[in-house]
């Protein structure tokens, strides 16, 4: 070959690879200012459509374009649910790399939440991710870089802080908010989380030891469903429904439930920007790969504000809020004289950007997002690991580590399986 043909077909193969790369950039931030006109359609495509994943087929503001999954029966399903010209996918790495796709919905199982919610924000796209936020506190602060870096805008789906009732309160959490607020319970609070109060810690969400070694069914993926989690031998009370019950891939009821009943605390507590100093835990070490259950958790902040998690349901009379003035019980019924007489003479809280479809094109902060979501995820994985090691520890919020144990450090950031990494 001579030098004119060998310079130009080099010439030719920079050019592709540069056409290639540019493709990949997703459409509403070729102008480099992350705008989205209001005649555009956002659209979305969804990582894992088991039961949530299918569950959120269809939500304003965005068309669905595109679906995953490692199951084909869980993709033959939902795709029956989709509208006509939807596409399937096998490896969520192809949606990634979708320039059509704006929104990416991660409903796979928490073990793949941090790696996919990165991914995603590092390839251009707005993510809304399912809770818990990620499986580890160190999974949530590579989230967290990775949205910032990236100029991302992300929603965790969980939403009491800001809709709906909450549990058994009987009301939403912004009437609560502004009771905290206004300092008529007085200071320091405990806020005691159990039935008594309206929240089941769903303790049939526990492993099983021992499990036989099942063949794997030709439907599944199962090496891509592990991903980063460690090989273990297939059997089906490890996937799917009852996942949940091993620490490889979540954390039991604190896991499932952690989040949606922790985050609204979080909030009306002000505790966006910062996590408990302690958890205090009452229970035996767990085994190292199922979820067992426990007795109780206490999380202790800086200011002497504390949120009980009663696993025993040991306090039958505990009011939700407890402070020196006075206490807040479900169906907001306090022991406070005239409350909402007196609750009127202050001001709400302030108001919150809860339209996910506006804040990506409006580029405005949701109102549960990377940063506050990340410290109501870490309250939890701070709680998981208590429970695992069945021990009391100490932290550092700002370092976001444990005091003096190595043990309970070594779960923050935990090894992943070849070849994935965040």
């Amino acid at each position: 070959m001579n030098q004119t043909n060998q310079n130009r077909r080099s010439f030719l193969k920079t050019a592709a690879l540069g056409v290639a790369a540019f493709t990949i950039v997703p459409r509403h931030v070729l102008g480099g200012t992350g705008y989205l006109a209001p005649s555009d359609e956002l659209t979305k495509a969804i990582i894992g459509v088991g039961g949530m994943g299918r569950g959120h087929i269809a939500y304003p503001g965005a068309r669905l374009t595109a679906i995953c999954d490692v199951d084909k029966t869980h993709l033959d399903i939902a795709l029956k649910q989709c509208p006509a010209g939807v596409k399937t996918h096998h490896d969520y790495r192809e949606i990634l790399q979708d320039p059509s796709v704006d929104i990416v919905h991660i409903a796979t199982p928490p073990h793949w939440h941090g790696i996919m919610a990165a991914e995603a924000a590092k390839a251009g796209k707005d993510i809304w991710c399912e809770k818990p936020m990620t499986r580890t506190i160190g999974e949530g602060i590579r989230v967290k870089e990775a949205v910032q870096r990236h100029g991302r805008i992300f929603r965790l789906n969980t939403w009491f802080r800001f809709a709906d009732n909450f549990y058994g309160m009987g009301t939403r959490v912004k009437p609560i908010r502004k009771l905290v607020q206004s300092g008529l319970l007085g200071w320091p609070l405990k806020v005691t989380v159990s039935a008594t109060t309206g929240f089941d810690w769903k303790f049939y969400w526990v492993g099983k030891t021992g499990l036989e070694i099942q063949p794997v069914p030709a439907e599944l993926d199962y090496d891509s469903w592990l991903g980063p989690a460690p090989f273990k031998p297939y059997n089906v009370h490890r996937t799917h429904g009852t996942f949940r019950g091993y620490w490889d891939y979540d954390g039991g009821g604190l896991g499932d439930m952690g989040q949606h009943y922790l985050d609204p605390v979080q909030y009306f507590l002000g505790k966006d920007d910062t996590s408990p100093v302690e958890v205090i835990v009452d229970g035996a070490q767990q085994d190292t790969d199922a979820c067992g259950t426990w007795k109780r958790v206490e999380l202790v902040y800086a200011d002497g504000c504390r949120i009980i998690l009663d696993g025993d349901n040991k306090d039958t009379n505990a009011a939700y809020i407890e402070g020196p003035k006075g206490k807040l019980y479900p169906g907001f019924r306090s022991d406070i004289p005239d409350l909402e007489k007196k609750l009127a003479a202050f001001p709400d809280p302030e108001p919150q950007m809860t339209d996910f479809a506006e804040a990506v094109r409006t580029r405005t902060t949701f109102a549960l997002n990377d940063q506050n979501g990340f410290r109501s995820s870490t309250i939890v994985n701070m709680a998981i690991i208590a429970v695992r090691l069945g021990r009391s520890l100490k932290f550092d919020p700002e370092k976001l580590q444990f005091i003096g144990d190595d043990g309970a450090n070594a779960l923050i950031n935990q090894p992943m399986r070849a070849p994935w990494s965040i």
